[in-house]
């Protein structure tokens, strides 16, 4: 791997953690590790060796020499520690919802959206369904158009971070609190509103109609949606699936389940097959491992597109 330095804050979260795994799965050698005060001293593997873990300060990641830092944190935490570690020379890929709508700020999925990428300071990584959906809908959109999309998605604990994640393992699952926050400008929950308007700015459809039903269900990782797609032109059920299995990122599967997407690099798709509701309508379902292609590989398959397009000085 290049000689780059590599910062990863939140690094003893649920993602910081798949985001340390990957890297080093990947051959990053020079990483270091950042969390919250509580955290720091802690020691995580990395590979062969431990990191010892620093807290994430502005002063601490700007004078880190970085290259390149992951953020792993909540969107306050963001705002706080992005900017002045951008300031210091160092591409930021944001985790959370504070740039993701940001006019300038590009928001991607790797293998959907590349040519967004540019000499950034920050780059946007979406929302775990957003990032599903997206490469669902994307090969679907350049094989026939896409005219309207609705969807329900099952949402695992582990979206909502290690705090969803310790509610499940703690409470009997029936009793698990599965309540999302709602949107205060409407009548939706926040995570329907944000999967439409970040769905529209990944693929350069601001006007696109989308609606969402988002859920929590009592499992661990892996989310699940049932999309109906309608599209501008006929498409045949035929076609989709060639255009599903020729897509980056994507596998075509039996009927897949969350358990089955645990662990796994690729949204699995299933079930493509006519809306008997609507004559230029397609159904399908879709899981995916939320902390991985959900998040922290979406972000490192990122960070690899700037290196491969020279975007990213080593």
């Amino acid at each position: 791997m290049p000689d780059l330095r590599v910062g990863v804050v939140g690094a003893t979260g649920a993602v910081g953690t798949v985001t340390l795994a990957l890297l080093a799965e990947r051959g990053f050698e020079d990483v270091r590790a950042y969390a919250s005060k509580r955290s720091a001293g802690k020691e995580l593997s990395y590979g062969a060796r431990d990191l010892v873990v620093e807290e994430a300060t502005p002063e601490t990641l700007a004078g880190g020499d970085l290259g390149l830092c992951f953020f792993s944190v909540g969107t306050e935490a963001s705002r706080e520690l992005v900017p002045p570690t951008a300031a210091a020379g160092t591409v930021c890929i944001d985790k959370s919802d504070a740039y993701r709508l940001v006019d300038g700020v590009p928001l991607v999925v790797a293998g959907v959206n590349d040519d967004a990428l540019d000499h950034d300071p920050v780059v946007a990584n979406p929302n775990c369904s957003a990032i599903q959906l997206a490469c669902v809908l994307k090969p679907l959109h350049e094989a026939a158009g896409l005219a309207g999309v609705r969807l329900a998605t099952y949402q695992s604990m582990s979206g909502a971070g290690d705090a969803g994640i310790e509610k499940l393992r703690a409470t009997p699952p029936m009793e698990a609190d599965l309540a999302m926050d709602w949107d205060l400008e409407g009548d939706e929950f926040t995570e329907e509103s944000k999967l439409r308007a970040e769905t529209r700015k990944i693929l350069g459809l601001p006007e696109l109609p989308i609606q969402a039903t988002c859920i929590r269900v009592p499992v661990l990782v892996g989310h699940g949606q049932a999309v109906w797609v309608e599209t501008e032109e006929q498409l045949s059920t035929e076609d989709a699936c060639e255009a599903l299995a020729a897509a980056p990122h994507v596998r075509l599967a039996e009927f897949p389940t969350a358990r089955d997407a645990a662990g796994e690099d690729e949204v699995l798709v299933a079930r493509i097959r006519p809306d008997m509701t609507d004559g230029r309508g397609l159904a399908l379902w879709s899981v995916n491992d939320n902390l991985r292609k959900g998040a922290a590989l979406n972000a490192v398959q990122i960070a690899e597109t700037l290196l491969e397009r020279r975007l990213l000085a080593a």
